[in-house]
């Protein structure tokens, strides 16, 4: 069920605009709406019991006023530290964003992956455990990038890329031995993938860069399938929602606005 199914995707910033172009992809057809906490961007800066009550809180009144038939949360640190609460509190279902360490692992040749997320996302035990459970028998190197989100969202905002800054943040990945070199990268952030013309420009050498939108596109339609379409009034499809105060913001109302959003609305 995708014929006028109602998808909300979340993020703390602009990164969950990789989710929405791989949703209108492979469902054209189906209502999408935005909501940004801008205003708490970058997650990766809080306190994980604090942003775990945040998210709960401004997800629930985005469930309460929106009614989405599923609620995308297009952020690998809301996801991995969040997604079991909200799943818990909320009868709607979740689809959440983790670094797809298990592809990399199934697809690189050389034994040798890296994974470009942000310093939280590294250094959480729970990207740990996906390396341990399924690239076990790969060389992994974890790397988390200071400014690489905050550099997709000035992207987005109309700024050019200075692609030395870029590849200073991202020249860790790039490992190479007696053994071999890193071909996989892992995109751990919803917002890389937004820079991704210009990483294939900064690389050393030509790597698979994993862009995880797609996966999170394809899960959503398994979770809309067979689901009954309710009838609810209300306008839903491409609405934008943002904690922030976006009235001296121009970037971010052009970048929402190039994906088809309105700023209807503020603080959900």
């Amino acid at each position: 069920m995708t014929d006028a199914a109602r998808i909300l995707v979340f993020d703390s910033g602009l990164g969950g605009l990789s989710v929405v172009r791989a949703l209108r992809e492979i469902a054209p057809e189906a209502e999408l709406a935005y909501a940004a906490d801008n205003a708490a961007f970058p997650y990766g800066d809080w306190e994980e019991t604090a942003l775990v009550e945040r998210m709960c809180e401004i997800i629930g009144n985005l469930i309460d006023k929106m009614q989405p038939d599923v609620v995308v949360i297009a952020c690998n640190t809301a996801s991995t530290i969040g997604l079991a609460t909200l799943r818990e509190r909320f009868d709607v279902p979740f689809v959440g964003t983790v670094p797809a360490i298990k592809p990399a692992a199934n697809l690189t040749k050389s034994g040798h992956i890296s994974v470009l997320a942000t310093p939280g996302t590294v250094n959480r035990e729970y990207t740990k455990a996906l390396i341990d459970t399924y690239a076990f028998h790969c060389h992994v190197k974890l790397h988390g990038a200071e400014n690489l989100a905050e550099m997709a969202e000035a992207k987005l905002s109309g700024k050019e890329v200075d692609l030395d800054a870029l590849r200073a943040e991202v020249v860790p990945v790039f490992v190479e031995d007696e053994n071999g070199r890193t071909d996989v990268v892992v995109l751990g952030c919803t917002h890389y993938p937004l820079l991704l013309e210009e990483l294939e420009q900064g690389a050393p050498w030509p790597v698979t860069f994993i862009d995880p939108a797609p996966a999170i596109a394809r899960q959503v339609l398994r979770v809309l399938e067979g689901r009954t379409q309710l009838d609810r009034g209300g306008k839903f499809a491409n609405r934008a929602l943002l904690t922030g105060d976006v009235d001296n913001d121009a970037g971010i109302v052009s970048a929402l606005s190039q994906y088809g959003f309105d700023i209807s609305d503020k603080n959900p």
